[in-house]
Order: structure tokens, then sequence, then C-alpha cells
């Protein structure tokens, strides 16, 4: 479904945002790498936050932030000179269907972190989930509903809204908190409904083993709803266990599952083997919970960082950036793609490189396990020249000085459907919900027992949540693998390329003096 005005939002974004200028001699890794820079990334990174403040708060395809995002993108390559063509798709959101990012605030007070995994993942709060459209965006007193604050005794000793007479008082269009206990979750539900409240938070009761927020698919009951952490209850509950909090809130969701039009956006060289391509891909989407700048905006702006380095490049090799969408819906950008091209074009793609998440704030390098010496197989296995690509990125990792990880090849980000057609494939993570160890922290540095990135998939995956070190190796790393491969694939297919592309340096490259303080 495209937006009206998210092409506005891109228009004004980018008056006077051109390319810096490429140069043709950015042609081997040391002076790619050179070129490319984290202020470079940074710049589309800004780019990307303010389109998301300025649409819905995320970029989620279909909604108006992922167009913004798509509609630059797609400028930027074009003003770079490359040949660019935006493949729409439709798709459909149901599960994770935050069309606006969600909001619960105390006014004067507290923003509370928006997740779709609740405390586990960081998260205070999230939108229960419906498969019809809801929205609603109010600001009302809070009003507790017979809480047991803090927990005390055995499981189920909380009679909250299992009565009549716990909304006593109540003033219409309240939001109230209700609390997990003795009577059955419909009973609280149904009566939480007819009470003439604006909107519910609902919260566990705060025993061991019940902490967790819970979400339900609520079809029947009307009343909006977020799941949120005892913690986030207690907090809008102020000391109060029956009544008003003497607090207000704000409540905003905009829930809309639906069928929507989305797209891809694919930036070409204009020379380079037609028979012999390279694909250097990240997804463009966010969840709806949030701008997303980490996951993945970091892949996508080191992605056009790259391209735009090289745009003046006659590589032997075409290459072909590919920026997909929906990937948080399950990979459907990718997908389309790939089930879009025919045997012969899927014969000419020499290898796949994929940037998911290349900034996280406490993150360890890991390197996909393309030979799978250390991880399970995808189902099909590993196309060959996988392992290949493995290596280019372990060699050059190596040539700097710079420890790795493996990381799982599992198909979990938009190379899976490329190694399903038997494509080989290789990238770069910098960690997403996982927890750092203590041998990675006295490596990489960090905290130990942390998640490699605190705001995954939250409302506080921002521009603040990125590390511009993560990014400087990385997106090195990554210009390294693009212009290697452009050079030649002979260690991944046997071929090198037409051409008289140079390729002076296809070795490991020479170690750069203080990478991390350019």
């Amino acid at each position: 479904m495209p937006v009206g005005g998210a092409f506005l939002v891109c228009a004004v974004l980018l008056v006077g945002a051109v390319p810096a200028a490429a140069n043709p001699n950015n042609n081997n890794s040391a002076k790619l790498r050179a070129a490319v820079t984290v202020a470079g990334i940074l710049e589309h990174e800004q780019a990307f936050q303010a389109i998301s403040d300025a649409a819905a708060g995320n970029r989620l395809s279909g909604a108006p932030g992922y167009d913004g995002s798509a509609d630059y993108v797609a400028e930027r390559a074009a003003a770079a000179g490359f040949d660019v063509e935006v493949q729409d798709f439709e798709y459909t959101l149901d599960f994770l269907a935050d069309f606006e990012a969600p909001v619960l605030s105390i006014e004067g007070g507290t923003e509370f972190v928006g997740g779709i995994a609740g405390a586990s993942l960081g998260g205070d709060f999230g939108s229960m989930f419906k498969s019809t459209p809801y929205s609603i965006d109010v600001t009302a007193p809070v009003w507790a509903i017979d809480l047991a604050l803090p927990a005390v005794g055995p499981a189920n000793t909380s009679t909250s809204g299992c009565q009549d007479a716990d909304y006593t008082g109540m003033p219409p269009g309240a939001i109230i908190i209700v609390q997990r206990g003795t009577c059955p979750f419909a009973e609280k539900f149904l009566r939480a409904d007819a009470s003439g409240a604006a909107a519910m938070v609902f919260i566990n009761e705060g025993q061991p083993g019940r902490t967790e927020p819970l979400w339900f698919n609520f079809d029947g009951i009307n009343i909006p709803t977020f799941a949120a952490t005892v913690e986030t209850g207690t907090e809008l509950a102020n000391g109060v266990l029956s009544g008003d909090t003497g607090q207000t809130a704000r409540f905003k969701i905009d829930w809309a599952p639906g069928t929507y039009t989305t797209s891809n956006v694919i930036a070409e060289s204009t020379s380079g083997d037609p028979d012999n391509v390279i694909v250097v891909g990240a997804h463009l989407d966010s969840v709806g919970v949030g701008p997303g700048l980490n996951d993945n905006g970091s892949g996508s702006a080191t992605t056009l960082e790259i391209a735009e380095q090289m745009a003046k490049v006659n590589p032997r090799n075409k290459v072909r950036f590919i920026w997909f969408g929906a990937e948080e819906s399950g990979l459907l950008g990718a997908e389309a793609y790939v089930a879009g091209l025919s045997p012969e074009e899927r014969s000419h793609i020499a290898a796949m490189l994929n940037f998911d998440m290349v900034g996280s704030s406490n993150f360890v390098r890991f390197v996909y396990d393309g030979d799978l010496s250390d991880s399970t197989p995808p189902p099909g296995g590993a196309p060959a020249g996988s392992d290949a690509i493995e290596t280019l990125f372990l060699d050059y990792f190596a040539s700097q000085g710079l420890a790795t990880e493996p990381t799982a090849f599992d198909g979990r980000s938009d190379y899976g459907p490329f190694i399903d057609a038997g494509i080989p494939a290789g990238g770069l993570f910098t960690g997403a919900e996982g927890i750092k160890t203590a041998e990675e922290a006295a490596v990489y540095g960090g905290q130990a027992g942390e998640q490699y990135d605190p705001c995954y998939h939250l409302s506080c995956d921002d521009i603040d949540n990125l590390s511009p070190v993560a990014l400087d190796q990385m997106s090195d790393a990554a210009a390294h693998a693009t212009i290697s491969l452009a050079q030649s694939t002979q260690a991944v297919n046997g071929q090198r390329g037409k051409g008289n592309f140079n390729v002076k340096q296809t070795g490991p490259p020479t170690p750069i003096a203080n990478i991390a303080g350019r």
C-alpha cells in the first residue's frame, strides 16, 4: 500500500543531500576501505532516523517510514550513477502489526520502552495481538484495579478485575491496570471490556515464574491492551492498589494487520560481467516498535556507503546492491527477489554477501560459518563456495589483527533464500539478542552477561544504539569482501570475470594503523 506523503518526507531530507564524489581509483581493498567512513554511514543512519521520526516512529515495510527509506536509498544510488530498479511485491502483515510505534508514557515522567518480546528482551510493554485493525491515542488518568503489588503469598492470590466492584468510581475513558490472578483471563478481559475504560495495561502477578508479560490474541474483546512487565505496572500504579493513581498516561496503539505493497531497491553497476554477478544485500525494514537503526539501518547504511564509494569504479564482475523489504516478516523481500529470477539469472549470481546488524553496541565480530565447521548445517547444506567467502572475511580480519567468532549459517537473514537456491553466501553480524560471555568480553570489550544489542527489536533501537567502532571495523571488512569479489570470484566459483579491472591487490591487505580511530 503506497502511502501518500512518504515521498514528500524523503524529498525534504534529500535537499542538498548529494553523494560524496566517488573516486574511480577506489578499485582495491585499501583504497575503498579508506573511502568508506563511519561519517558516511552515519549520514545515512541520521536520514533513516529523520524519516522514522517524521513518519510513524518506525520503518516497517508497507508503512510511511519504509517508503521514505526506500525512496532515500533509490535516490542516493541513482545520483551516484547506478542503474536502479524498485521491485514491488505484496506481503501480509499479521503477527507483528504495529503499523505505528506504540507508546506508553507517564505524563511528566517515564517513557516506557516498547518491545515485542517483553522483559526477556528488555522491553517494558508490547501491543496485545488482534487479527483486526484497531487504533487509539489517548491521554487519560491511570486507575488501579484491585492490585496486589508487590506480590505476596502463593500464585493466584490477586483478585484484580474479578468483581464488578473493582471498577467502582472509575471514570469513563480511564487507562486501567489489571493483574493476573484468581479468576480466568477471559473473565478479567470481558469485565475490563465492559467497564468503559479506554485502554488496559495487563500485568502478571509477580511471584517467581509469573513475572514475564503475557500476550494473547484477544479477538472479540475491543478494549485496546498492552502486555507489560510487573515493574511497568508498579510504576504506573504509583503505590496505589485500587482507584485513582494520581497519574496521567499516554497510551497509543496503531495495530493494522493486512496485505500491503512494499519493495526491494536494486542498484546495479553499469559495468562488469553480467554473467558473474556479486549481490551485496541488507534488509531495509524495521520492526513496528521503533526505527531499527541497528536492525538493520546499520547494514543498509553500510551497504549504501560502499555502493557510493564504488560508484565510479569499473568492476570486472557486475555488482548488484539490494535493500530488501519485509525481512522482519519472514525474509519476504529476499524470497520475492529470488523467486522472480529465471534459472539462467540465478546461475549468473556468483556470490551473495549479507550485512544484517553490523553496529551492535555490545558487539562481537561474527562471521557466517560458511564451511559449517562450527554450526549445524542449514536444510540442504551450504552451497559450494560459501566456505571461500567465510575464508575471505577471516583472512581479512586476521590481517588486521582482529579476532572473530563464527555465527550459525542457518539462513536466518536475507541470504537464506539465496542458499536455498544454491547460491554461495556469506556475511557479517555483530549480535542481536544473544548474551555476551565473559570470554567474549575479555576479547572484544563490552559487558558480559548483557545482550549484544540491548535494544534488539525495541523502541530504543535508535541513532544512539550504535557502536562507531563496530561500524568502522565491520564496514571495512564488508568493503574488502565486496571489492575483492568484484575483482575475482576465482576462489568461489573458479571464475575471474571479464574486463581490465585493477586486480593488483587480491591477497590480504596491508594492515592500516589505528583502524578504529579514523
